[in-house]
């Protein structure tokens, strides 16, 4: 659950409403497992997929998929390239000045860091984290140097080749990193970063935005929002 750092000026035009259209359209990045990634098929998977779409479903909302970049996902949902954010994106005032969010449909998911070394300083050493996350900008107070990747999977390969000591990222993504790379293993202590995960909408989108909060509550309320994210283990359940 990453949480961007938002430089988009507040002048940037507002798109149309998304519910006077046929097709209201899903914004991911498709590479941040275990909440979205692209499958061999070549089409989006994880749980913000099943979730997704199942929201949409109990919405009555006939939805379509669309991947963006993580550093120009906030401007593109603005300008209207599609209608929702899903991405592992933790809801913060700071985007709040700029869209809005749904409720929450996972708890926050702690910051973990990952080195091929147990000994490294933490503090002083060189630290990778994706470019316009909160993780970057917890790393860039540390006293740590920072380099940041345009994305996750770089952030792990500069940790793997030597050119960071580090990496800090969302434990769900980790993990993911850990059993895909065995000489990487978890250091320190879990950092709290961000708040809770939630869909982004563009402000004028408020009737939408009501039909997904209506959507996320009921799933809270039977029980199957908790399914999924235990089966996904992208966070702590409800």
């Amino acid at each position: 659950m990453r949480t961007l750092i938002i430089t988009l000026a507040t002048t940037v035009a507002m798109a149309g409403s998304a519910m006077a259209q046929d097709v209201v359209r899903l914004g991911t990045e498709g590479a941040y497992p275990p909440w979205n990634f692209i499958n061999d098929a070549g089409a989006v998977d994880g749980f913000e997929r099943e979730l997704g779409d199942e929201l949409c479903k109990r919405a009555s909302l006939n939805c379509e998929w669309v991947t963006n970049e993580w550093d120009s996902i906030i401007p593109n949902l603005v300008s209207g390239n599609y209608d929702v954010i899903i991405a592992g994106m933790s809801i913060t005032d700071e985007r709040d000045e700029v869209i809005d969010f749904t409720a929450a449909y996972t708890p926050p998911d702690p910051s973990t860091f990952a080195a091929v070394s147990d000994d490294v300083d933490l503090t002083s050493g060189v630290i990778a984290a994706q470019t316009g996350t909160i993780q970057a900008g917890y790393v860039a107070e540390t006293g740590a140097t920072l380099v940041e990747f345009a994305t996750p999977d770089e952030t792990i390969a500069a940790v793997m080749n030597g050119e960071a000591d580090a990496v800090l990222a969302d434990d769900s993504f980790i993990k993911t990193a850990l059993e895909a790379n065995g000489d990487l293993q978890v250091v320190g202590d879990p950092v709290a970063l961000g708040g809770g995960v939630g869909m982004g909408i563009r402000e004028s989108d408020t009737e939408l935005r009501t039909k997904f909060d209506a959507a996320i509550d009921a799933m809270k309320a039977d029980g199957s929002l908790n399914t999924m994210i235990e089966k996904w283990e992208v966070s702590s359940k409800w």
